[in-house]
């Protein structure tokens, strides 16, 4: 092992002096180098130690915030994860009722475009952003159907419609819950008429469909399955 030629601690080649005498001494021609040093940790920060010229560079740690986007992002997919469901079990509810069921919506309807629309919010981009998500259709009537989930079974205007400018005004609203499933038209939400928990806007009493309601029973029970810990 190489050591330094004044006090005989360790250094990188022979003939050299280590880092202390090297600074002791003002040397600069000389070969000199310490013992590599970890990185050490200290709360919230990371400290990053060079070996070569002694600098110690001491960095917020960025531990924290990707944490928090983290938690964001799993948020997000979490909730479109219980939106694909809700809408996965009403089309095939409707399927079981005999009806035509066509997926719409922006993805499905013309894939890629939601890239394209990022930053634009103009009439036209806000109206393909909010494509209902399913056309359904039986004896010569279609209808758009807006699937939505909330656990609370509570459902109002302001959820759709925020700046009273939502262009689909025959739409319907299916909202699913952990217990029902219920239907709104966008014109009765107009009318103040919305899904509270305790309201009996349930889907089979919607006239615009000849409904089984044991089918939709059924189908409810799967929601509760699918839902009960959410």
């Amino acid at each position: 092992m190489a050591e330094c030629i004044n006090c005989g601690d360790y250094t990188k080649f022979n003939g050299g002096l280590c880092y202390k005498c090297y600074k002791k001494d003002n040397v600069k021609d000389v070969a000199v180098a310490e013992k590599p040093i970890k990185a050490t940790k200290e709360k919230n920060k990371i400290v990053d130690v060079t070996n070569e010229v002694g600098e110690v560079l001491i960095k917020e740690s960025s531990t924290k915030k990707k944490k928090v986007k983290a938690a964001d992002f799993n948020s997000f997919n979490y909730n479109l994860t219980k939106g694909r469901i809700a809408e996965t079990l009403i089309e095939r509810l409707f399927v079981d009722l005999g009806f035509q069921v066509f997926q719409y919506g922006m993805e499905n309807t013309i894939p890629g475009i939601k890239d394209l629309l990022k930053g634009i919010n103009d009439e036209v981009a806000m109206n393909i952003r909010r494509m209902p998500d399913l056309v359904v259709f039986k004896d010569g009537q279609a209808h758009f159907i807006e699937v939505k989930f909330r656990a609370s079974g509570c459902f109002k205007l302001s959820d759709i419609d925020k700046n009273g400018d939502y262009p689909y005004k025959n739409a319907l609203i299916v909202l699913m819950s952990r217990k029902h499933i219920k239907c709104v038209s966008f014109e009765d939400l107009q009318n103040g008429r919305e899904i509270t928990e305790k309201c009996r806007n349930y889907l089979g009493n919607r006239k615009e469909f000849d409904t089984d309601k044991e089918l939709i029973i059924e189908y409810c029970k799967y929601a509760v399955k699918f839902f009960e810990n959410v």
